[in-house]
């Protein structure tokens, strides 16, 4: 369990410093070009990469949705739950520090929003509250299911981690717009502590959406498959 744990503490790790990297660090530079879809293309070459390096030890999820998501697939044990949660928002809040530390370097560096999630006044669109949750729901349960599908027994195996984090990408460049993209409870936390905006105050959203979407994705997956997993 100590290597699962690690496992999952340097791959949510390397989600944050990454995909929140590019978006403090390489989007604060409009000449570079990186843009909205540099930042999706990063956040999804960090799961693809980590899902090869340190998949095969943790299962990859580096999301406590995620992990939520395949426990109600019946894909995970809930007993370890807990344990994987913690150990990803203890990777997700170091990555936060440590992407802080290098970004307030610069010398007229001003965390500001400091890539976390928002709603209303802290969307990148000034979309709702409602918009916000919506989209989250829709998006992580999407992305649960395909998780769940590329991992199953009818796929060929060693590809699920590229249309995992092929996905993830989709899912950024829809809705970085609305939220900023969370569908990452431990991810949304990990820059929400250093953000000198209400990032904090409305972190509860992006634990309840994700987790509520990663839910729904569970259970849609079981209802779909029926009783195939279980061969």
């Amino acid at each position: 369990m100590t290597k699962k744990l690690t496992a999952e503490f340097f791959g949510t790790f390397w989600l944050v410093f990454g995909g929140c990297g590019s978006a403090v660090l390489a989007a604060a530079f409009p000449s570079l070009g990186i843009g909205f879809a540099g930042v999706s293309l990063a956040f999804g070459l960090t799961v693809l990469t980590m899902a090869y390096a340190v998949g095969g030890i943790s299962g990859g999820h580096f999301n406590p949705a995620v992990s939520l998501g395949l426990a109600v697939a019946n894909r995970f044990e809930w007993r370890n739950l807990l344990l994987y949660w913690i150990a990803q928002v203890a990777g997700a809040v170091v990555a936060g520090g440590v992407l802080f530390v290098i970004a307030s370097g610069k010398p007229e560096f001003a965390p500001g929003g400091f890539a976390s999630n928002g709603y209303g006044a802290l969307s990148p669109g000034g979309y709702s509250l409602t918009a916000a949750l919506l989209i989250e729901v829709v998006l992580t349960a999407g992305f649960l299911i395909v998780i769940l599908g590329s991992t199953s027994k009818a796929i060929p195996a060693g590809f699920a981690p590229i249309a995992i984090g092929l996905a993830l990408t989709l899912i950024h460049l829809i809705s970085i717009p609305v939220t900023n993209t969370s569908v990452n409870p431990a991810r949304s936390t990990g820059t929400a502590l250093f953000a000198t905006t209400d990032a904090l105050g409305q972190l509860w959203l992006f634990w309840l959406a994700p987790m509520l979407g990663a839910a729904v994705g569970g259970l849609g997956w079981r209802y779909l498959l029926g009783d195939q997993e279980a061969e």
